[in-house]
């Protein structure tokens, strides 16, 4: 996917303001609108000029693209570095666009943010005397590590929001939460904080906050829904004798687990109820991997070379097909 400059679409600088953005759409929209323009481009070149507009016109998503398009340049390979919006508060979320309307690479951007939810319902009539309104529902992801949703964690949190300034430039306001995390959340979980999204019109209540939970890798496990996956390293006498190993969690606790006799790579070993935490536990699934010790040790090598003397009615590839 390639990298769209939008400010180099609508030729405008990064500082600009809103009315310069507003200018710069309306000139570009009399040059390609397909109706009035003898471009062979015009249709292709508008879109371009409507998804910059839809982006730098919005507070909330400009202020998102900015923060990931610091140094990149229009046309550069790119792919969204996860977790990128993390920490971006938004109100009432990025809006909705039409499947197909804009490209791949708005869509990755917008099309599944945790803030791309639809604004909050009024909770009163909107204008007139004694008006009353139900703040919007405030947005954001938040990473944690995996070892987060074992022992549950009361996390502080710093929320950017993008606001715009007496200028017209978008600037982002900071705040700081302690957010507590349950045990056994999920990702893709929401966790609602009441009454800390925008704040109400005349006597209505404020908004919520709902932060959306991902989180970011683990250099060993992976989780599948509530399922923990993760390769057993094994000894070949481990693996051929069968044994008892320990299995570090992401919690850091320890965990003991059989490998049966004659275990072979790739062979899979669940182990109920030790996946994520919760009311119904996840499994835990490990694959076993047979890791062979170094022949240049010249130990192992005696090892190796006794074996082959041997074990001459021993072929691999004859019991590598028996398995299957």
């Amino acid at each position: 996917m390639e990298f769209k400059d939008y400010y180099q679409v609508l030729g405008v600088p990064r500082e600009a303001d809103v009315d310069q953005i507003k200018k710069a759409f309306r000139r570009l929209a009399r040059q390609y609108h397909p109706d009035v323009s003898k471009e062979p481009d015009a249709a292709s070149r508008m879109s371009e000029v409507n998804e910059a507009y839809a982006v730098l016109s919005d507070v909330e998503r400009r202020a998102a693209y900015d923060a990931i398009g610091q140094g990149r340049r229009q046309g550069e390979s790119f792919t969204p570095p996860p977790g990128w919006d993390e920490g971006f508060e938004f109100a009432g979320g990025f809006g909705r666009t039409r499947p197909g309307e804009y490209s791949d690479f708005f869509s990755e951007l917008f099309g599944h943010s945790a803030a791309g939810r639809r604004r909050g319902s009024p909770g009163g009539p909107r204008s007139g005397a004694g008006a009353s309104m139900r703040g919007e529902d405030h947005h954001a992801k938040i990473l944690l590590d995996l070892g987060d949703a074992w022992q549950g964690v009361t996390r502080q949190l710093t929320l950017r929001s993008p606001v715009l300034d007496g200028s017209g430039r978008s600037t982002l306001r900071e705040r700081t939460l302690d957010v507590k995390v349950p045990v056994g959340v999920r990702s893709g979980q929401r966790i609602r904080l009441a009454g800390q999204g925008g704040p109400g019109l005349g006597n209505a209540p404020a908004g919520d906050l709902l932060l959306q939970i991902e989180f970011r890798p683990h250099p060993r496990f992976e989780l599948e829904g509530d399922l923990l996956v993760a390769q057993l390293p094994v000894a070949p006498w481990e693996a051929g004798l069968g044994a008892v190993v320990s299995v570090e969690l992401p919690d850091r606790s320890l965990l003991k687990v059989r490998v049966p006799q004659g275990a072979q790579s790739g062979q899979r070993l669940t182990v109920r109820g030790r996946g994520l935490p919760g009311k119904t536990p996840g499994d835990l699934e490990l694959e076993v991997r047979v890791i062979l010790p170094d022949a240049t040790d010249p130990r192992v090598r005696a090892h190796y070379e006794a074996m082959a003397r041997e074990l001459t009615g021993f072929d691999a590839r004859t019991a590598a097909a028996n398995l299957n």
